[in-house]
């Protein structure tokens, strides 16, 4: 897959299949489209082409609303799209400029004249332009005036699947991390680099990895203590990750930690992804360390016996 971050990077003689969005996630229903597109382009001879937008729309419209998280980095979509065989991946810049852009002017200007669109696959409920003023409606009246098809996906097909990006991004803040990766269709994960804690996690005989998330807009699921999966060093490992600030170590930021069974390596300033599987816990305030240590091992006993049984099936 190639990704165009310039419109007039983009040159391809074959007839192009389009779709656009933000496909933030690029959950069940994304993918529906997607492997759409991918499958009429090679039905006549052409390129898939999805077109989305960086930063997303509403982190430049509404700069001071920190409210927004997102389920996909720009990184972690482009290499969820790879792997479902499109062509190119163009990533538009979104800007204020692009926001005042009337739906006729965005086909004429960037789907035709920058991406020469032969045919165009859209849901129902598409909306696109300034003030969201497009849809189906525009996309088939100006067809006829620049020669491009339509594909639309049905309301059913896209209904049958129920699934949102909104759904998903509530069911993580809730903890339902099993519903959350239903909707995926893959397990949920966040990536960040080792950074050097307070070591606390080994005094206590549980060494922790403490990631440090860079995009500030990632979505991090609820506070608590979870059975995850890990990456790293071209690696999977099982373990178990708080989320949270440690009530009982009194302390008051938040931070993600990860114990990883098995494992002793020196990773620091290694990047580590975690895959969350099960919220196993709340986050507690214990009335002692002590206490806090006889917890840890048996949340480490419990999941490692739920892996057990979860890699049988």
């Amino acid at each position: 897959m190639k990704i165009i971050r310039d419109l007039e990077h983009f040159v391809e003689h074959k007839p192009v299949v389009l779709t656009q969005g933000t496909f933030d996630g690029v959950h069940l229903g994304h993918q529906k489209i997607i492997t759409h597109v991918v499958k009429k382009a090679r039905e006549i001879d052409g390129v898939s082409v999805l077109l989305t937008f960086y930063p997303h729309p509403r982190l430049v419209l509404f700069p001071d609303d920190n409210q927004l998280k997102m389920l996909s980095t720009i990184d972690e979509k482009a290499q969820l799209l790879e792997s479902f065989g499109l062509d190119y991946l163009v990533i538009l810049p979104f800007t204020k400029e692009i926001s005042r852009i009337s739906a006729y002017q965005f086909i004429k200007d960037i789907l035709v004249e920058k991406l020469h669109i032969s045919t165009i696959i859209v849901g129902y409920d598409h909306r696109f332009g300034k003030n969201r003023e497009g849809s189906i409606v525009e996309i088939k009246k100006f067809s006829h005036q620049f020669n491009y098809q339509i594909d639309q996906i049905a309301e059913q097909d896209i209904n049958d699947c129920i699934v949102s990006s909104t759904k998903i991004r509530n069911a993580l803040l809730d903890g339902n991390i099993p519903h959350a990766n239903e909707l995926l269709g893959r397990t949920f994960g966040i990536r960040g680099i080792v950074i050097e804690g307070n070591k606390l996690g080994k005094t206590l005989g549980f060494p922790t990895a403490n990631v440090e998330i860079s995009d500030t807009y990632k979505l991090i699921p609820m506070n608590g203590v979870y059975a995850v999966r890990v990456n790293v060093l071209a690696k999977t490992y099982n373990g178990m990750a708080n989320i949270g600030t440690r009530p009982t170590l009194n302390l008051k930021t938040r931070s993600i930690e990860v114990h990883i069974f098995n494992f002793n390596d020196n990773i620091y300033g290694q990047e580590l992804e975690i895959l969350f599987v099960k919220r196993w816990r709340n986050e507690i305030k214990f009335e002692t360390v002590k206490l806090l240590q006889h917890q840890l091992k048996a949340d480490a006993a419990e999941i490692t016996t739920f892996f057990e049984h979860f890699e049988s099936k």
